[in-house]
């Protein structure tokens, strides 16, 4: 009987083969001899992510990776992950191993219930081991059974999948077997241990940090950046968290179920609010003097605007002036903005801002001077000027809102006591378990995708492709200037996730199935259905959120 064939279409080759009914994708890239940057880490399969040992059983379009890629990247961030967690169960099979969030270009980590004291010994023997079983080279099994067979598997561990799986409602859930250990995580894996060699543990603060491989070039590590401002921030939240009993998806879906949700609402939007009023005192009574200018900076999506309005209130209550200026106003004519190495209009590098006048018109200010504000016209490329006149009062505090706020190159000469700093960002509040967290740079996508398709008329497909963009112009401007700032602000929202939902899933839906957006738009997809999806009506309409869903009080 002759061998059943299948015909897939290689994107790497740009070619057509023909292979066994059956076959497995790493057994087709083997045959291929394809030579990609890096090793080869997962495929994209009708621009689905999917595993190596995944098999073909129907004519597909397949796309080789590597960890150059965010999907690629993700998979090995994932499989090390595994080997991690493998590792502290052999050593410590009683320790709860929890990664945390991302931080100083890697995860951070803790180890409750541990048999002894934590200390650099135990995090240097957890590594001997994790690199005893990359060299084993151990093979990562998925395995697919009933959800409530997996139930029962994990039911004797406190890693959050169980209460996750009850609140799911599939009738049918995957896991990841290395030998008899198990565990869950939110996407594909490598097919074993051998292909994560480039890693690094060490101790951070009172955990430690599972050090990644550059995503541009992943065959070796970054250098390592401290984040101490950044860890603070993280570290409220999960304070704030222990105030609602929630410390992961599982927990937040039992909440929403049993009627909680509106009271998470109002604690959430309570504590961030806090936050903005004592950032407001900060201001208001700093040592050494009351600061002229606030600025206030973050990535695309971060919350800035709606930020800097309510803190604009808090200021006022605390008897002060405040003026919100937009640093875009102080955007170069068209022909003179810079262009970026495609020939395309760079308008996030900071030489798309007029520097002089910006520096002279702050240095007025601060003189006591009179100046007329600039205004941009993003329709015809053009500044303008309106007859808008400022000049400091003796209770006057000017807020400059822009991504280059932090940016010493935005102020040179300036003096330093004249500012404030602020960072803002939406840094995740909650995980999906203890092995699985969410990536900041979603929730800033989800929003961006949302707000973009009801104020700008862009649909999603455009918006994420823009993404690599936008996020190429945050890593060069904005973050490597974070910690300059005096105080950061979480704009996140713990219950957040479960409102943009309902709201982004019709708007993911719209992206055809064969492009290359499809591969983000069906992963968010895939992320948003954790999530039980809350009504709106009890968020105010000062949220932060409403600059993204709409029902705002504030004027954009």
């Amino acid at each position: 009987m002759p061998t059943r064939m299948v015909t897939i279409y290689c994107k790497n080759t740009k070619s057509y083969h023909d292979f066994p009914l059956g076959s497995s994708l790493l057994e087709i890239y083997h045959a291929l001899d394809i030579h990609l940057p890096y090793p080869v880490v997962a495929a994209r399969v009708n621009y689905k992510a999917e595993d190596l040992n995944f098999y073909i059983y129907k004519p597909k379009d397949v796309e080789f990776i590597d960890a150059s890629t965010p999907s690629g990247m993700r998979c090995y961030v994932r499989t090390l992950s595994m080997v991690l967690s493998r590792a502290v169960h052999d050593l410590y099979p009683n320790a709860e191993l929890r990664i945390e969030h991302p931080i100083s270009k890697g995860y951070y980590c803790t180890l409750g219930k541990l048999d002894r004291p934590f200390d650099e010994q135990v995090v240097k023997e957890i590594k001997e081991q994790m690199c005893r079983l990359i060299a084993e080279d151990k093979p990562i099994i998925c395995e697919e059974r009933q959800t409530k067979v997996v139930k029962e598997l994990f039911r004797s561990r406190t890693d959050g999948e169980v209460t996750l799986f009850e609140t799911l409602g599939n009738p049918y859930c995957r896991y990841f077997r290395m030998d008899d250990f198990i565990d869950y995580y939110n996407g594909v894996l490598m097919p074993s241990t051998g292909y994560v060699t480039v890693f690094d543990l060490i101790p951070y603060y009172d955990g430690m940090l599972l050090r990644m491989p550059d995503k541009h070039h992943p065959d070796r590590l970054p250098e390592l950046v401290r984040q101490d401002k950044m860890f603070g921030t993280f570290n409220e939240f999960v304070s704030w968290n222990k105030l609602m009993h929630v410390s992961n998806v599982g927990e937040f879906n039992v909440a929403c179920k049993k009627n909680q949700a509106f009271n998470m609402i109002k604690l959430s939007e309570a504590l961030q609010e806090k936050k903005v009023s004592q950032i407001a005192d900060m201001i208001t009574n700093r040592e050494g003097g009351r600061p002229k200018f606030v600025l206030v900076s973050g990535p695309s999506s971060s919350g800035k605007t709606t930020f800097s309005k309510r803190l604009s209130i808090q200021l006022m209550v605390n008897g002060l002036n405040p003026v919100i200026i937009s640093m875009d106003n102080y955007f170069v004519n068209r022909e003179d903005t810079p262009r970026d190495e495609n020939g395309d209009w760079d308008f996030e590098d900071i030489n798309a801002l007029d520097l002089p006048l910006f520096n002279k018109q702050l240095k007025d200010l601060l003189d006591g001077k009179e100046v007329e504000l600039p205004a941009f016209n993003f329709e015809d490329g053009k500044r303008y000027y309106r007859g808008d006149k400022l000049q400091l009062s003796k209770d006057g505090v000017i807020i400059l809102e822009g991504i280059h706020a932090l940016n010493p190159a935005l102020i040179p000469d300036m003096p330093k006591e004249a500012f404030f700093k602020i960072y803002v960002s939406a840094l995740t509040t909650i995980n999906i378990d203890n092995h699985n967290w969410i990536p900041t740079t979603d929730t800033r996508l989800l929003r961006r995708i949302i707000r973009d398709y009801r104020f700008r008329n862009y649909s999603a497909r455009e918006t994420i492709a823009r993404a690599p963009s936008v996020r190429r112009g945050e890593e060069k401007w904005i973050f490597p200037f974070q910690e300059n700032a005096d105080v950061m602000f979480n704009s996140a929202l713990l219950f957040e996730l479960a409102v943009l939902k309902r709201h982004a899933e019709p708007i993911l839906a719209e992206v055809p199935k064969y492009c290359e957006e499809y591969t983000e738009a069906h992963r968010l997809i895939k992320f948003l259905n954790y999530f039980i999806s809350i009504p709106e009506r009890e968020i105010p309409p000062t949220s932060m959120l409403r600059e993204f869903i709409g029902g705002s009080s504030f004027r954009y």
